[in-house]
This record gives structure tokens, sequence and C-alpha cells, in this order.
């Protein structure tokens, strides 16, 4: 009964996460199976959210420092850098939050479709946030 309700509240957060988009799997979820599948819907769209975020956060650099003496180049592999180092952190966090449960289990997915899909939210926010004007 404890994981039902763990599993409800990480769909409950994930379809919070969702936004306004229409017909997804975080509509109405009663059941474990629809959690599990709004938890990996989350998860995909914020990875998608991420890479829009910083596909756009590149075009600002090059917008920003193209013609300045290599300061784009620079800036990019900087944020390169930091993108791996972020994954990096993101997946050891996820996985000392999602540390109690069978890795084997569905509850296990969902929750950590919910951690790297909070955290790539987050990340995907502070991306938008550079070299906004």
């Amino acid at each position: 009964m404890k994981a039902m309700a763990a599993v409800v509240l990480l769909a409950v957060v994930a379809a919070a996460q969702a936004g306004e988009e229409e017909n997804t799997p975080c509509d109405n979820v009663e059941t474990e199976a629809q959690a599990h599948a709004c938890a990996a819907f989350n998860k995909q769209a914020s990875e998608r959210e991420l890479k829009s975020a910083y596909d756009e956060l590149l075009q600002r650099v090059h917008d920003a420092f193209d013609d300045k003496g290599g300061i784009a180049a620079t800036m990019i592999e900087r944020l390169k850098q930091a993108q791996g180092l972020w994954t990096q952190l993101r997946d050891a966090d996820c996985k000392a939050e999602t540390f109690a449960l069978p890795t084997n289990g569905k509850a296990y997915q969902a929750a950590w479709d919910t951690c790297v899909a909070q955290r790539t939210d987050e990340r995907s926010e502070y991306l938008q946030s550079i070299l906004q004007q």
C-alpha cells in the first residue's frame, strides 16, 4: 500500500510538471500503471525541453560573442563541460534518491523518471536564464 501511495504521489508531482500539454498520460492518473506512464512521459518531455534550452543557449552565445576573439568558442566549451558534469550530478542525486527501491521494479523506474524530470526541469530553467536580455 505504501508503494502505491508513493507512486501516486510521484504521479501527482509529475503531472504538475507536464504543463499544459493536451492529452498526456498524466491526465486522470488513477492507477499504478498510469502513474508509471506519467512519470516516463514527464522524463521524456523534460529531456526535450532541456535539449531545446541548451540549443537556444548555444545560439545566444553565438549571437552575443561570435565575432569577439574566440569568446564564443571558449564559452561553448565551458558550457559543454558544465553540462556533462551536471548530467553526472543529476544521475548521482537520483541514484541516492531512489536507493531504497528495488532497481528491477516499476516503482523504482517511476521514481527515477520523476527525479530525472525534476532535476532536468530545473536545469532547463537555469540554462534559459543565461545571457537573457
